[in-house]
């Protein structure tokens, strides 16, 4: 019902009630409602009919006991199997063995879908027989897939097989670590001489002072420069480079404006050598971002992902 005028004139009604526990008031509920008459009659009077009904025609729907018209429903039957693109059949008598063996993967994916779904709807001798036909197919295709892709794989071994730089056995494992550390200990070895950290600190720091116990036994073992950097007291630095979380170690090089993150955080030292061994070449220029963790011995292998367009092979057109 459309609100009488008179009862929503404009008025401010408050209703407060007190309850009394213990010691304490609790203020129960506070009302407030302001309501303009005028106003919303007139803009419910100028309401048009199918918007106004939501006022008068409430009392209807599943929560009100009323089953749902079913006026505009639209009854859904089952899929009618038998009919099919002008292509595909509905059963493998119009194909021969060769033909299903030769068949187009979406063609035969979907006369697969035809079959399976006439043997759970209908599942007679005939309908199973078909449909498990057609799976032993896809079973033999799939396996000839496989021992064709063994056979090139290990035919152009140089090209996708990449074991002779990330072997997998134990020995081979054993010499992949041992070729890795070298590289590693060689590059910061030798980036001594033009290279340093910054570690930042702040004061109170827990983490800071585990990072500086690893980073003495970093010094002892390679002999770097590293200069602590006290970010409370030099503002202007840690603004400079950025640096919101310490510890933070940033290398640097002699010469260069550029300057690149190691570690933010605890660092191992194991995880130092490999993350400051990588930011080294960077700043040399002897990596890229798309090369970033790929050592010297892998340059021109399948571990280097543009090593494919300088060989500049194309092995397809000289296959058998």
């Amino acid at each position: 019902m459309i609100p009488n005028t008179s009862v929503l004139s404009m008025r401010t009604t408050f209703s407060i009630k007190l309850c009394r526990f213990g010691d304490f008031l609790l203020l129960w509920s506070v009302c407030l409602s302001i309501m303009a008459g005028n106003t919303i009659a007139a803009g419910l009077e100028t309401m048009p009919e199918q918007q106004n009904r939501f006022y008068n025609d409430t009392k209807h729907g599943w929560f009100w006991y009323e089953n749902p018209s079913t006026e505009h429903e639209e009854t859904k039957r089952p899929p009618d199997l038998s009919v099919n693109k002008p292509n595909i059949a509905s059963n493998l008598d119009s194909y021969s063995i060769e033909e299903l063996w030769n068949m187009y993967p979406d063609d035969f994916q979907e006369l697969l879908n035809v079959l399976q779904k006439k043997a759970v709807q209908t599942p007679s001798e005939q309908n199973i027989l078909e449909y498990l036909t057609m799976q032993d197919i896809a079973r033999r295709k799939a396996l000839a897939y496989t021992n064709a892709t063994m056979y090139v794989t290990q035919k152009y071994g140089e090209l996708f097989n990449v074991n002779h730089v990330y072997p997998t056995t134990g020995p081979g494992v054993t010499a992949r670590v041992s070729m890795q550390q070298d590289e590693i200990s060689q590059t910061i070895n030798r980036a001594g001489n033009d290279h340093a950290l910054l570690f930042f600190v702040s004061p109170g720091c827990s983490f800071c002072e585990k990072q500086a116990g690893i980073l003495e036994y970093f010094v002892d073992k390679y002999g770097w420069q590293i200069k602590t950097v006290d970010i409370s007291r030099n503002i202007n630095s840690a603004s400079r480079f950025n640096i919101t979380i310490t510890p933070t170690l940033l290398l640097i090089k002699k010469g260069q404006d550029n300057y690149m993150t190691v570690a933010s955080g605890v660092i191992a030292m194991s995880e130092l050598e490999r993350k400051l061994y990588r930011a080294i070449r960077l700043l040399q220029g002897n990596t890229r971002g798309d090369t970033f963790l790929m050592y010297d011995f892998q340059k021109g292998s399948a571990f280097d992902p543009a090593s494919i367009l300088d060989k500049g092979k194309q092995p397809w057109k000289n296959a058998e």
